[in-house]
């Protein structure tokens, strides 16, 4: 039995960086900082400190980001990002259950694999392997 995988991102599209970093950091009081062209004007969110012993920290919660919107791609919708131990096994998993990935996985500097999929309802989501030492993250089957 595969050992459940949590959701450790969240993404969605954005066509104005300034103005969707502007619109959650308001409406929700998240943290936004814009990326450069080398990580693909990516707009990280944090939302609250995960985890962490801090006052205040709210356990569970995750962090995300926003991505531009780009007219010639595909599926680019709000999606989440599943961590697993071994992206290939978690890929040939998604296929044997219905599930469609798209593409090869890409790294991630600095983050890890990525890969996304197409769920048995069409939803898209990504895969993502951690650039983790062995050990560091719990085991995903």
């Amino acid at each position: 039995m595969v050992q459940p995988c949590p959701v450790v991102h969240f993404e969605m599209p954005y066509h104005d960086a300034a103005r969707a970093a502007r619109f959650y950091a308001e409406a929700f009081g998240w943290q936004m900082q814009q990326m450069g062209p080398e990580m693909g004007d990516y707009l990280l969110a944090t939302t609250a400190s995960v985890d962490s012993a801090a006052p205040g920290a709210v356990r569970g919660s995750i962090n995300g980001g926003l991505f531009p919107f780009k007219p010639d791609w595909p599926m680019q919708h709000p999606s989440v990002v599943i961590g697993v131990d071994d992206l290939r096994a978690a890929m040939a998993r998604v296929a044997a259950a219905g599930g469609e990935v798209l593409g090869e996985p890409m790294a991630i500097p600095g983050v890890g694999d990525y890969v996304s999929f197409t769920d048995s309802e069409g939803n898209r989501h990504s895969l993502l392997q951690p650039a983790m030492a062995a050990g560091d993250c719990p085991a995903q089957g």
